[in-house]
């Protein structure tokens, strides 16, 4: 079973994003974090299989996040879509710079949140 974590500090988004990660095809366990420091105490915690993180909260943002995940040996390898309402190219550019694996803008298609996370951990038939 892959485990996935998101990072949204938006209950309804978290909801929205849970149920569409739950047609992948093969079964997912989903934690749901509601900021980027709740994320860092859950990652000791569990082998992620992906994480998805807003760009826009409080404390600690999304991006502060990507780069702390990806230079920390421990989970650098594990694969990162920003998922946000942020939809300039300059706040894509420096996602996808500081290492995160997909960008998606809000509102996103179900489908293709779907089609990256099958991408980036399987999934489906």
């Amino acid at each position: 079973m892959k485990r996935i974590l998101i990072v949204e500090d938006s209950g309804t988004m978290r909801s929205l994003i849970a149920a569409t990660l739950e047609d992948l095809g093969e079964p997912v366990k989903v934690d749901e974090a509601e900021n980027g420091f709740e994320a860092l105490r859950l990652l000791p915690r569990v082998d992620y299989d992906l994480i998805l993180t807003d760009i826009n909260m409080p404390d600690i943002n999304g991006l502060e996040l990507v780069s702390f995940v990806k230079q920390d040996p421990r989970y650098a390898q594990v694969p990162l879509v920003i998922v946000s309402t942020e939809g300039s190219e300059r706040d894509r550019d420096k996602g996808l710079e500081l290492g995160a694996n997909g960008y998606l803008i809000k509102p996103f298609d179900p489908d293709e949140l779907r089609a990256m996370v099958v991408d980036l951990i399987g999934g489906g038939d």
